[in-house]
This record gives C-alpha cells, sequence and structure tokens, in this order.
C-alpha cells in the first residue's frame, strides 16, 4: 500500500484524531494563556519572584514528556487529564516569559504619566501596560501553540487521544507508513495554528 492510498483508506480515522488532538491543545493553551499571563502579569510587580517563578518554568521545559507524563499519572491517572496537565506546564515558560518581558520593556516615563494623570494601577494594567505588551505576549502564545501541538503527541500513549496514536501504532507494528502519517499530520496542524493566530494577532492589533 503507497502513502497516498494509506491516507485514503484512514482518512476518517485521521479526521477524528485530529479533532482529538485540536481539542486536546485548545483546552490546554486556553487554561495555561489564563495562568500564564495572570502569573506574567504578577511577578511584575514583585521582581524577586519573577527570577524565582522563571526558573521553575525554565526547570519544567528541561523534563522529558515521557518522564512528566509518569509525575502526573498518580495525580490524575490515565486519559485525557494527564496529558492536559502536562501540555499546560509545558506552555507556562513562553506565556509567562514574554508577558513579564512585554510589561517591563514598557517605557518607564509612560507609566510617570499615566500615574500622573491619576490613573490608577488597574487602569494602567488595562489601559496601557497589555496593549503595548500585546504582541509580545501573543508572540510567547504562539510559541507555546506551536510546541505543544507536536508535545501532544505523547498524550497518545496514556489514552489521551490525538494524532501521536498513529507514531506509537506505527511503532510497534513496524509500520513506517503509520509513523511517518502521524508526524505529517502533526506537522501540518502545527503549521495551522501558527498561521491562524498570526491572522488572529494581526487582527486584533487593528482593532
Amino acid at each position: 500500500m503507497t502513502f497516498f492510498e494509506l491516507v485514503v483508506a484512514r482518512w476518517s480515522k485521521i479526521a477524528a484524531l485530529t479533532q482529538e488532538h485540536i481539542f486536546l491543545v485548545f483546552i490546554s493553551v486556553l487554561v495555561a494563556m489564563c495562568l500564564g499571563i495572570a502569573i506574567g502579569i504578577a511577578i511584575t510587580y514583585y521582581r524577586p519572584a519573577a527570577r524565582v517563578v522563571l526558573a521553575f518554568c525554565q526547570i519544567l521545559m528541561t523534563v522529558p514528556s515521557l518522564a512528566m507524563v509518569g509525575l502526573l499519572l498518580p495525580l490524575f491517572g490515565i486519559g485525557f487529564k494527564t496529558g492536559v496537565a502536562a501540555l499546560i506546564l509545558y506552555s507556562l515558560l513562553p506565556i509567562v516569559r514574554n508577558t513579564y518581558t512585554g510589561i517591563q520593556e514598557i517605557s518607564p516615563p509612560i507609566l510617570e504619566a499615566a500615574k500622573g494623570m491619576g490613573m490608577r494601577e488597574l487602569t494602567i494594567l488595562r489601559r496601557i501596560k497589555l496593549p503595548v505588551a500585546f504582541p509580545v505576549i501573543m508572540a510567547g502564545i504562539r510559541t507555546a501553540v506551536v510546541m505543544i501541538v507536536g508535545i501532544a503527541a505523547i498524550a497518545s500513549y496514556i489514552g489521551a487521544g490525538g494524532l501521536g496514536e498513529f507514531i506509537f501504532r506505527g511503532i510497534s507494528q513496524w509500520n513506517k507508513q503509520l509513523v511517518l502519517l502521524g508526524a505529517i499530520c502533526i506537522s501540518v496542524l502545527a503549521i495551522v495554528f501558527d498561521l491562524l493566530f498570526k491572522y488572529l494577532e494581526h487582527h486584533l492589533r487593528e482593532i
């Protein structure tokens, strides 16, 4: 069977696993965005904590994906929850770091002028800090998304679903075409997500 025939024969399975993969990434990114941006904002108000938090996030990134899943299994069990938890942890570094960096790089005179106009800190955050830092924050989110689309393949190993199923099944069956099918589908999905977020960033900046 040629690779093209394999794609045609398994098209319905590809569609189903792609939906699972997208849902897994979407939930993980959504939670990671809420946590990461909140943490990134919080540590701009207390710089000593920033070093600890960013170092912790960097350490999480160095943990091999299989080891991360193994550490989380006792907490969440086999399946979707463990996959999402692992992806959230891997997503934190680029989002937290870019949120922190984007806000820290805002020119101090701009913030002083805002305070001089009588703006409260919450207003400054909402109307100045976040809009100015938005491109940097969005770049961190894009990085996280593209990264975890690939890492999400490991979620199939613990029954969380997704396109990684083709890869692990191909390895177990010594089927190179299945491994290639999974790898290509994940790569295409990562490119699609990157282009989608790039368009979203451009559209939001024009509003």
